[in-house]
């Protein structure tokens, strides 16, 4: 399959890093599900199922789990124009999201240690709506974050609309 390109000029991805650190992730979480899953009831109940079929499925989860991470990552894609911020995600839906400045009430950027150890970052546009209206785009550079965030701040500030 050919790599994906960004929808048109402008768009910039995630760093590489971040779809790695996301197939880790995704790889534990298809582990922990698929092997609490067929383990524990293997082992509780006896299931006739020999132990390697069990660690064949519980590995193949894991590679799946752990693609699906990394290509989830790398079909995302963000940009910053004068408007606002677009996020565009392309797995197997397609997720378009727009948020014009005029929305944005305000600005955070978050760091886990496990974020700091790679240099990553996820900004979180809070946007006019309900408590649970936001934006959230994980996996930046954290360069990219911080300036993202900057620019976002002083184009709400320049903006006469913004709420």
């Amino acid at each position: 399959m050919p790599p994906a390109l960004p929808p048109d000029a402008g768009w910039q991805r995630l760093p590489l890093r971040a779809a790695s650190m996301a197939a880790v992730g995704s790889g534990i979480t298809a582990l922990v599900m698929v092997g609490g899953a067929l383990g524990v009831p293997w082992v509780m109940l006896r299931l006739p199922l020999p132990g390697w079929a069990v660690i064949a499925i519980v590995a193949v989860a894991v590679v799946l789990g752990a693609g699906l991470g990394f290509r989830r990552q790398r079909r995302t894609w963000w940009r910053l124009d004068a408007q606002g911020l677009g996020v565009r995600r392309d797995l197997m839906w397609q997720l378009d999201t727009r948020v014009p400045l005029s929305r944005v009430q305000h600005l955070d950027l978050r760091r886990g240690p496990i974020e700091r150890a790679a240099q990553l970052a996820t900004l979180v546009v809070h946007t006019a709506g309900s408590r649970f209206s936001a934006v959230t785009l994980s996996g930046l550079d954290h360069a990219d974050a911080e300036r993202l965030r900057d620019t976002l701040g002083r184009q709400l500030d320049q903006d006469d609309d913004a709420l």
